[in-house]
C-alpha cells in the first residue's frame, strides 16, 4: 500500500516508517520538524536503504496538505502529527486543540477531497484517566483529566462520527501506553526537546551524563514498592502494531478502538533497576512529591489487538533498555541540528 505518515520524522513515526518499509509498503513522510530533526531522514535511508518521499508541511496547513495529496496517491494515512506532553497541554491548551484536533480535521478534509478514506489514528491510554479497573480494556469508561487526553478522545469521536455518517470511511484508533526503546541499529530513537516529560528518556539522559539525577515523583503509592506502575512497550512493537492496523483496514473496514500494550505493569524502581543492570550504569535518584494527575498504576488488556489484528508485543524489558542505551550512548546529545 501507499501510506501517508504524518509526524513521520518523530519518535514513533520514524520507527513506524521503518516497519512499513520492512513490510513492503511505500511511505511518504509529512512533518514540520517542530518536535524532530531533519537528520532523521538520512538515518531512515541508512536503515532501510530507501530515500523516503518527504514533505515539510504542518498538518494544520490546508494549502500544504492539498499540495501533497494532489501530487501523490495514497491508500491510507497513519496520523501521528500532534504535540504530546501532558504538562504542556495544561499550560497551553489552545496549542493542543489547534494542532491535535484542528490538524486532524484539516487532514481528514484533505483526505475526503481526494477520496482517501482509510486512517489509523495515534490515540493514547491517557483517555482512560485515573481508572483503577485494571487491566484496562477498550470498553473501560473514558475519563480525560487534561487537554492532551481530551484532544485524543475528541479525535476518536470525530472518526467514529465520520464513519457513521459515511460508510466509505474506515478508521482504527490505537490507544497505546508507554512507548520506549529504539531501533537496534542505534540510528534512531527518542530525542525529546527540552526536559524529557517521560521516564525512560530521562533515565537515559541521566545515564549519559546530561542530567544529574532522576526525580521519582512519589514512593508512597499503593504498589509493591511504592512507585507508580505503567505498561512500557517497545517502540518497534508499537510500530508493528500500526502496520497490522493499516493492513487490517484494507481487509476488514469499519471503525474500531484497540489498545497496544504488553499487558504487564512495571514500576519506576523496576525500570531503574533494569536500566542499571542492562546498561551497567548507575542512576542516581531522589524521591520528590507526587505530580498532579499521576495515578498509582495503569496497564493494558491487549487481548483485542491479538484477536483482531493478530498482533502481540514481542520484545522484553531488557531489549527495551538495551536499545535505549545503544541509541543514547551513541547519540548523547540526540540528533544533530
Amino acid at each position: 500500500m501507499k501510506i501517508l505518515l504524518t509526524g513521520g520524522t518523530g519518535y514513533i513515526g520514524s520507527h513506524t516508517a521503518v516497519a512499513l518499509i520492512d513490510a513492503g509498503h511505500q511511505v511518504t513522510l509529512l512533518d514540520d520538524f517542530s518536535n524532530s530533526k531533519a537528520a532523521v531522514l538520512d538515518r531512515l535511508r541508512d536503515i532501510t536503504g530507501t530515500a523516503m518521499d518527504f514533505f515539510e508541511v504542518d498538518v494544520t496547513d490546508e494549502v500544504g496538505l492539498e499540495k501533497v495529496l494532489s501530487e501523490r496517491t495514497f491508500d491510507a494515512a497513519i496520523h501521528f502529527a500532534a504535540p504530546k506532553a501532558v504538562g504542556e497541554s495544561i499550560e497551553r491548551p489552545l496549542l493542543y486543540f489547534k494542532n491535535g484536533v484542528g490538524g486532524t480535521v484539516a487532514l481528514l478534509q484533505a483526505m475526503e477531497r481526494h477520496s482517501i478514506c482509510n486512517i489509523v489514528y495515534s490515540s493514547s491510554a491517557t483517555v482512560y484517566g485515573m481508572s483503577d479497573d485494571l487491566p484496562l480494556r477498550e470498553d473501560a469508561p473514558t475519563e480525560v483529566i487534561n487537554p492532551y487526553g481530551r484532544t485524543k478522545l475528541m479525535c476518536e469521536e470525530i472518526l467514529q462520527d465520520l464513519h457513521q455518517a459515511d460508510g466509505r470511511w474506515n478508521a482504527t484508533a490505537l490507544r497505546y501506553f508507554n512507548p520506549v526503546g529504539a531501533h537496534p541499529s542505534g540510528l534512531i530513537g527518542e530525542d525529546p526537546q527540552g526536559v524529557p516529560a517521560n521516564l525512560m528518556p530521562f533515565i537515559s539522559q541521566v545515564a549519559v551524563g546530561r542530567r544529574p539525577v532522576l526525580q521519582i515523583f512519589g514512593d508512597d503509592y499503593p504498589t509493591p514498592d511504592g512507585t507508580g506502575i505503567r505498561d512500557y512497550i517497545h517502540v518497534l512493537d508499537l510500530a508493528e502494531g500500526h502496520v497490522a492496523a493499516v493492513e487490517h483496514l484494507a481487509s476488514d473496514p469499519g471503525y474500531d478502538v484497540i489498545n497496544l500494550g504488553t499487558g504487564n505493569g512495571i514500576s519506576v524502581r523496576e525500570l531503574v533497576d533494569a536500566f542499571e543492570r542492562v546498561a551497567g550504569v548507575p542512576i542516581p535518584t531522589e524521591v520528590v512529591g507526587r505530580r498532579p494527575g499521576d495515578g498509582p498504576a495503569s496497564w493494558a488488556d491487549a487481548s483485542k489487538a491479538a484477536d483482531v489484528l493478530g498482533w502481540t508485543a514481542r520484545r522484553s524489558l531488557d531489549e527495551m533498555v538495551a536499545d535505549v542505551w545503544r541509541w543514547q550512548s551513541q547519540n548523547p546529545d540526540g540528533y544533530p541540528d
